[in-house]
């Protein structure tokens, strides 16, 4: 029989996840926790989809998919921390999934859209969006255990990913050739590619939690799910597009507020 004492001395080169971190028992955890990396998964297919549909030309359904896995990535973590199956391995995933998801997904279908008759212009429109989405999910990986939990340094990637999808859910429902206005979606794409790279804080909203709320904080949020069925793309957008500038905003508020304080010369 194997001794339990000695796992840690197996050889340990076949496909077999072992994080790093061990439990109170001293016992490091093989395998991975299946629900917060299945929610990650769905998330990824949602993102690999986008493009498949993209590729078809159906470009509602990619837009919608896109949203459909920022809604999945909003779950996975907060189901993680609610089950107590965090993991490194689990954050891992959750960034190559998001890169997926929020990077390469958007970046194309925006291409498909909008900017293929463009030329170098649209391809690089497209692939400036990639690529910065990708440098933000790794600086985030980087300052996470640093940074305010308050505010998100620079836009985060699922708003960059759901303003795009937005954009080109609600051309394609207003049956509006993305081709003819492919400067303006060259411009967004590339703008909310360069925001998740800036140095503009945005709010997390991550200090409200959800617990017992009033009455009619409920209403409210009945009220916010009728308003967004009236016009899902439209509303989504306007909601994505507050969001977006809210963070240049605050950054000139508190601009102004600095030069307010610093004393005369």
């Amino acid at each position: 029989m194997t001794d339990p004492q000695n796992t840690d001395h197996q050889d340990d080169s076949g496909f077999e996840v072992i994080e790093p971190a061990r439990d109170r028992n001293g016992h490091r955890h093989r395998g991975v926790y299946l629900l917060p990396n299945l929610i990650t998964t769905a998330a990824l297919f949602s993102g690999f989809y986008a493009i498949v549909a993209a590729m078809n030309g159906m470009f509602m359904h990619a837009a919608v998919a896109i949203i459909v896995a920022g809604i999945l990535d909003g779950m996975d973590g907060g189901i993680a921390r609610l089950t107590n199956t965090q993991s490194q391995f689990g954050a891992e995933y959750d960034s190559l999934s998001d890169c997926v998801a929020f990077g390469v997904a958007p970046g194309l279908v925006a291409y498909a859209w909008g900017l293929s008759e463009l030329g170098n212009f649209g391809w690089a429109a497209a692939f400036i969006y990639v690529a910065c989405a990708a440098l933000r999910l790794a600086r985030f990986n980087v300052q996470a255990a640093s940074s305010d939990k308050r505010f998100f340094t620079g836009l985060p990637s699922p708003s960059g990913a759901g303003l795009v999808a937005t954009m080109v859910w609600l051309g394609a429902s207003r049956e509006i050739n993305g081709t003819e206005i492919g400067y303006l979606v060259a411009i967004v794409t590339a703008g909310a590619g360069l925001l998740m790279v800036s140095s503009i804080r945005y709010h997390s909203f991550k200090e409200f939690r959800i617990g017992r709320v009033p009455f009619r904080a409920l209403l409210g949020v009945i009220v916010a799910f009728a308003i967004v069925f009236l016009d899902p793309p439209l509303v989504l957008l306007t909601l994505a597009v507050v969001y977006v500038l809210s963070g240049p905003l605050l950054f000139l508020v508190q601009g102004r507020r600095r030069m307010r304080r610093k004393p005369a010369s």
